[in-house]
């Protein structure tokens, strides 16, 4: 199991440590490079816009993701409340097309560019973790991009139940525990706690 996530320097040399086994670099990898090929899916199937290419402006898909994974990683510019005022005011619906539209490609740049820092600086077969708080910030939207993508398979919402150990998922709710502590002492590390 992982150590805790510590603090060591200060100011530009300032360095938020662990230490991870070589499989726990190899699962969270490997769950990174997941979410990574379905974003980059994604990013791949927008559609291509004219004007877009002679403003330079790039512009994404106008929908939800069908797929319930990518649906948690890229969620809809409005909240579950709004739905009324959704259904009252259509232009609000197509306000969220536009918004996707505009921000989703540059939403998608950004949790690959974090997803790329955690694979850079994740020692292959385990050991040292040095990272500055730039880094530990990508690791943070990355560790939670993968914690989204893990919930969506598993289903976890409000009303979720943890799967006994006879459960065929109960692995991958232990993988999701791990993934949950591993993000908060990072959380915690950054913010002086440890």
């Amino acid at each position: 199991m992982m150590r805790t996530w510590t603090r060591h320097g200060t100011g530009d040399d300032l360095r938020i440590c662990s230490n991870l086994e070589s499989y726990e670099c190899q699962l969270l990898a490997s769950m990174v490079h997941s979410t990574t090929e379905m974003l980059a899916e994604r990013r791949g199937s927008a559609p291509q816009d004219a004007l877009a290419e002679l403003t330079g402006i790039r512009t994404g898909h106008t929908t939800t993701p069908r797929d319930a994974t990518l649906g948690r990683l890229l969620p809809d510019f409005h909240r579950p409340d709004q739905d009324e005022l959704l259904a009252a005011e259509p232009l609000a619906a197509d306000l969220n097309g536009a918004l996707r539209s505009l921000n989703e490609p540059q939403i998608i740049d950004d949790k690959l560019a974090a997803a790329g820092t955690v694979l850079d600086t994740l020692p292959v077969d385990g050991g040292d973790v040095a990272l500055t708080p730039e880094q530990a910030d990508c690791w943070l939207t990355a560790l939670n991009d993968v914690r989204l993508a893990l919930g969506a398979m598993l289903g976890i919402t409000d009303d979720y139940h943890v799967p006994g150990d006879d459960h065929p998922h109960a692995g991958h709710h232990d993988v999701y525990q791990w993934l949950t502590v591993v993000q908060e002492l990072l959380v915690e590390a950054l913010m002086g706690v440890r």
